[in-house]
């Protein structure tokens, strides 16, 4: 099994949100911020999540507000952002650190394990995306600027 199913995060809500609840889908994994100039990929991965959310994949949404303060909301505000400027329906779960002492254990696991350009580790900006597939191998890191349909061969591959 993979280690990936051994972690369990906080929904907006602060209740336990299991990551091993994914077992046997395919997942993706993005650190995100409401008042950032990359707030637009919420749409681009509202699509991917209407497409593709029979065919097995999840999308997690993690706030995080270490860069620039772009995620400066309560998990409330940011919910109801996500809801009524992008009609999210992927879960967007509990405000977190994804760098430094304080880094939520997960994104800790996951710049562990699939790190950025060059070996980079901490996450750059807001936006990076982890897919994960159905046995909870990270197949792939996306930076930042990578467009949610930049992703779209590599979820199909997954999928399959």
């Amino acid at each position: 099994m993979s280690k990936i199913y051994e972690f369990t995060v906080k929904d907006a809500n602060q209740n336990d949100y299991q990551i091993s609840d994914l077992k046997g889908k395919a997942f993706i994994v993005v650190n995100v911020a409401s008042k950032c100039g990359l707030t637009y990929h919420y749409e681009g991965l509202e699509d991917i999540y209407k497409k593709y959310k029979d065919k097995g994949l999840e999308i997690l949404g993690f706030p995080c507000n270490q860069f620039g303060g772009q995620e400066p909301g309560t998990n409330e505000e940011i919910q109801s952002f996500c809801s009524l400027k992008y009609d999210v329906t992927f879960p967007i779960l509990n405000k977190i650190e994804v760098n430094g002492s304080d880094a939520d254990p997960f994104y800790k696991y996951l710049k562990e394990t699939a790190p950025g350009v060059m070996g980079t580790k901490n996450i750059k900006w807001n936006f990076t995306k982890f897919l994960i597939n159905q046995d909870g191998e990270i197949v792939k890191r996306f930076g930042p600027r990578a467009e949610p349909k930049e992703m779209l061969e590599d979820i199909e591959a997954v999928l399959v």
